[in-house]
């Protein structure tokens, strides 16, 4: 089974990131939620995890300095990170995807753009 992290700041955001997954077929994974990037890291540091969706603008740890800490960790280095973000800063994106982002995607995400964004996931 699929172990996911959604990091998001907005209740609501990870609700409706979480029913994208279900409508691409990804129901069964297991979700873990965490308000901020910090609680995400931890998650990740904690247990097995198969992807990481963040949030770019969060309280605590936002969204790029989780990839950075993700990417510089040994043990995490591989965990494909993608960030959702209202943001549509080009620059951003740019950075973002320097740093080891898997993937940007604009917020509001839909089902198609998280399918495209997870076809080699869900392929595994």
């Amino acid at each position: 089974m699929k172990r996911i992290i959604i990091a998001d700041d907005s209740a609501t955001a990870r609700m409706f990131i979480k029913r994208c997954l279900q409508i691409i077929g990804l129901g069964e994974a297991e979700i873990i939620e965490a308000e901020h990037g910090k609680e995400a890291l931890t998650a990740a540091k904690a247990q097995e995890v198969d992807l990481l969706l963040t949030d770019l603008n969060m309280p605590v740890m936002d969204g790029e300095t989780l990839v950075k800490w993700v990417k510089a960790s040994p043990k995490l280095c591989d965990l494909p990170v993608i960030v959702i973000t209202s943001a549509g800063n080009p620059a951003k994106e740019a950075k973002l995807l320097e740093l080891g982002a898997h993937r940007v995607l604009n917020k509001p995400v839909s089902p198609p753009v998280m399918m495209d964004a997870l076809a080699e996931f869900l392929d595994e």
